[in-house]
């Protein structure tokens, strides 16, 4: 009999330890990411960012695996993985001082498809096109990346992440240097990709933003506290717990968001 549970995990994370040369900062991390938008939360430090790192393939760990589609990781060549994962880091913005275009900028997400020298053919610029318009940089296209303010060049990042039109997207702060506006528009755009069966899993600080994601974990100390829909009130309690009741999950308006507790 076929696990339905199990063939619809698009990425599974088993046991995962990792240390950056002190403490550990991955602890035992278990996690099954299915199609939708996950939202990784909790304090700084918890260790939100390495994990993403070491889901993408970037950061190997001490212990445990990863695995993609069913198989491990490191059984995908690098671009076999770049085809199936596409990445945003968080600190990114220093190596976007060159003079590209923001238009050879979102074309880099279709190496893995390309390699390094094939020439990109009309399913390439299609995807460049419709990456651009999601992030709303087509206008600049043509602009050198160093001219663009930070939110600018962020969408640009954003869109190169697109361009791979890869069935799994991690990225970490993806609404870093936005306007609200523009958080808004990422925050529909991630869920109008995970309504369309991609597998979204977002590092978020912004926690009001986190809780419009189909589902929550909670990371605190390198260990998964909870996990689950961003309904959930186990995952409600929490989150108060990790910041230390600083903050409320209440309902607003209809939608649930964070209240700090002053």
């Amino acid at each position: 009999m076929i696990d339905i549970a199990a063939s619809s995990c698009a990425l599974r994370a088993e046991g995962l330890q990792t240390s950056l040369g002190g403490p550990a900062v991955l602890r035992g991390v278990s996690l099954a990411l299915h199609p939708g938008w996950t939202a990784i939360v909790g304090p700084n430090g918890g260790g939100k960012s390495t994990l993403l790192r070491v889901l993408a393939g970037l950061l190997v760990p001490q212990s445990g695996h990863v695995m993609l589609k069913g198989r491990a990781l490191s059984d995908h060549g690098a671009r076999e993985r770049g085809q199936h994962i596409a990445w945003l880091a968080q600190h990114e913005m220093g190596e976007t001082s060159g003079e590209l275009t923001v238009r050879d900028v979102v074309r880099l997400g279709r190496l893995p498809h390309l390699g390094l020298f094939a020439a990109p053919g009309p399913r390439d610029d299609a995807a460049v096109d419709a990456a651009m318009a999601a992030t709303e940089c087509s206008d600049w296209q043509c602009q050198r990346l160093h001219e663009l303010s930070g939110g600018e060049r962020q969408r640009v990042l954003l869109a190169r992440a697109l361009a791979v039109d890869a069935s799994v997207l991690l990225l970490d702060e993806p609404t870093t240097h936005l306007d609200p506006p523009h958080q808004v528009a990422v925050v529909r755009l991630l869920q109008r990709l995970a309504a369309a069966g991609t597998t979204v899993v977002s590092v978020l600080h912004d926690l009001p933003l986190a809780l419009q994601a189909d589902r929550l974990v909670v990371l605190h100390q390198g260990r998964v506290r909870a996990e689950g829909p961003a309904q959930s009130t186990e995952v409600h309690a929490a989150l108060v717990e990790v910041f230390g009741g600083a903050l409320s999950i209440e309902q607003i308006g209809g939608r649930l968001t964070a209240v700090p507790c002053l």
